[in-house]
């Protein structure tokens, strides 16, 4: 008999080129997530895409040893779906900044969700442009100094994680970049779920938008202001997990509660539901330093792919019509010929 082949380990899927990001930068850690979780679910290299548009993330079709498209601006969910209706048999990853996934390519990212093209999106949010050196972008918060916003940004940031939502995805979650054990796993459930998968990921710039995120992501702020989601599981966070969420009595709105105070009991903290997409969108928007952060898998709730249902249509077609003939259809119904 012949003996099994050896497992692929994480540093199988690291592809012969050199990684250059700037020191330090948040995407190194996320190519580590990512070909962490390639080797856990034994990703076949010879059928793994991965699909970017343009940016610093947009390097990362590079670094990996599968099949890879470095496409253009805003345009990696429409290359990608192309190739999942070609060879619905590929297992293909898009990877996008939040620019390039919410600025220019805004319309290509919500047909992608709304279709349910079974892809893994994942999202690298540094609220910045940092390929071009330091603009702001959609999810710049207000008052963001830029070369662009030399006063401070007035535009009012997009959540990445409310527009998924809000376009019909059926899969939504959230990641930081350095929680290299939380991370793969959060990929891992993107990849086992069929159908669009949208996973921001929040990024560190450390030229130039360094510690965007230091208010939930710092060690000294990470437990009380990171809430880890569980289906099933109550939505407890801070120290000693005495703190928990709950529906606001008489208002449609989350409040933070403390169990052992004012008669509060574990039984009045809320239950994570990864199906109730009122329940996601409502911890989407949660913010410090009032609520935590939200991380995990926020919603989840399977529904028939686009592809799936491309092809299902396709044979119809050929059961309806088995001796369809191109060039008669071509030249059906109004025809004219260019003379002179």
């Amino acid at each position: 008999m012949n003996a099994p082949a050896p497992k692929l380990q994480p540093k199988d899927y690291a592809s012969d080129q050199e990684v250059r990001w700037c020191p330090g930068c948040g995407d190194y850690a996320i190519l580590k997530g990512v070909q962490k979780a390639l080797a856990d679910i034994q990703a076949d290299p010879a059928k793994t895409v991965f699909v970017s548009g343009i940016g610093c993330a947009s390097r990362f079709p590079y670094y990996v040893a599968t099949y890879g498209f470095h496409t253009i601006h805003g345009r990696a969910p429409a290359i990608a779906t192309g190739i999942k209706l070609a060879n619905p048999e590929l297992d293909v990853w898009i990877v996008s900044g939040d620019g390039d996934a919410l600025s220019i390519g805004g319309n290509h990212l919500l047909h992608l969700l709304r279709r349910n093209v079974d892809v893994q999106f994942l999202l690298f949010n540094n609220e910045i442009y940092g390929l071009t050196k330091g603009q702001y972008s959609p999810t710049s918060k207000v008052g963001t100094r830029s070369p662009s916003t030399p006063l401070g940004s007035v535009d009012m940031p997009v959540s990445a994680t409310q527009f998924a939502l809000g376009a019909g995805a059926r899969f939504v979650a959230r990641a930081i970049d350095t929680q290299q054990k939380l991370m793969p796993e959060v990929l891992k459930r993107a990849h086992d779920h069929r159908g669009a998968s949208f996973v921001e990921i929040f990024q560190n710039c450390i030229v130039y938008n360094d510690s965007a995120f230091d208010h939930f992501t710092a060690k000294e702020h990470a437990e009380a202001a990171q809430l880890h989601l569980e289906h099933g599981k109550p939505m407890l966070f801070g120290p000693g997990r005495k703190q928990g969420l709950r529906i606001k009595p008489g208002a449609l709105e989350m409040e933070v509660v403390t169990v052992g105070e004012n008669g509060v009991t574990e039984a009045d903290v809320l239950v994570h539901d990864e199906k109730n997409r009122v329940q996601a969108m409502m911890l989407a928007t949660l913010q410090p330093p009032s609520f935590p952060v939200a991380l995990g898998v926020l919603y989840c709730n399977p529904a028939p792919t686009f592809e799936q249902a491309v092809g299902d249509q396709a044979k119809l077609a050929v059961v309806r019509l088995p001796d369809g003939d191109m060039n008669k259809l071509l030249r059906k119904g109004h025809t004219w010929t260019v003379a002179g």
